[in-house]
């Protein structure tokens, strides 16, 4: 089995990216299942239901969301109906609150199903609910019908992340780190079988801060005045990481980095 998480999808550089990119290179590497970040898939921040239907027609399987994921209102017009489209899991058990933070999927051509969870860490982010103990209960629940499971933990610290991944350690396929737009270097499988990477990186333009223009976060910084965000728009590169894992026992034999820039980057 061969899965494909995308780092967090930012605004149109993003989205045209993983368009034009995605469909060649999931049938060339013969991937069976793409999972990518996609709070910030409009504008920049948030997700709307035609960004979403473009990631899908592209070749994503299923969206992740983050802290961003109620930035654009148009959201709730599919979060409770689109299976496809997650949400943290760690946000306050409230009939207020829309949509799910884990999901069962069918792999196509396969008998395979595939387990999936969102989380939000709380280091130096909202005060949501603890993301530990929420994950390891829906990882125990979706155990009893797959091994196969992969892990969205969203979140700012990277201790937070890698403590993530301990906590599920031997108990689901990857667990991956999301939200910094970061990529780093650390993509390892422990001795349990779990793949585990602290962020898996940004999927737009790289030629400014985290996908916004340079100038204008340089502007922010030196005079410490609020800004209007505008997205970068050039030195595309799609980043993500592909993972090989057994169906049968959930267990990852490989982690790999992926970067594909886009030849008119």
């Amino acid at each position: 089995m061969r899965i494909l998480f995308i780092g967090d999808v930012v605004g149109r550089p993003g989205r045209e990216l993983v368009a034009a990119l995605l469909p060649k290179f999931r049938k060339e590497k013969g991937i069976d299942f793409v999972l990518a970040n996609g709070e910030n898939a409009a504008g920049g921040k948030g997700i709307t239901p035609e960004v979403a239907d473009d990631l899908f027609r592209a070749g994503v399987d299923v969206l992740t969301g983050g802290n961003h994921i109620w930035q654009n209102k148009q959201v709730f017009h599919i979060i409770e109906t689109e299976s496809r489209l997650l949400r943290p899991a760690n946000y306050p058990v409230d009939p207020d609150v829309p949509g799910r933070g884990s999901g069962l999927y069918e792999v196509c051509g396969s008998d395979a199903k595939i387990g999936v969870v969102n989380l939000l860490g709380r280091v130096f982010m909202a005060p949501v609910d603890c993301p530990f103990r929420v994950g390891r209960e829906l990882v125990d629940r979706l155990r009893q019908v797959t091994p196969l499971i992969v892990v969205d933990i969203h979140a700012e610290a990277t201790s937070e992340k890698n403590a993530m991944a301990w906590h599920l350690d031997g108990l689901v396929t990857a667990v991956i780190g999301t939200h910094t737009h970061v990529a780093t270097a650390d993509e390892r499988i422990s001795d349990a079988g779990t793949a585990a990477i602290t962020d898996v990186g940004m999927t737009g333009a790289h030629d400014g801060v985290i996908g916004v223009r340079r100038d204008i976060i340089l502007h922010a910084f030196l005079t410490q005045l609020p800004v209007r965000h505008e997205l970068a728009k050039r030195d595309l590169h799609l980043r993500g990481v592909l993972i090989d894992a057994d169906p049968a026992t959930g267990r990852a034999s490989a982690i790999e980095r992926v970067s594909l820039r886009s030849e008119s980057a």
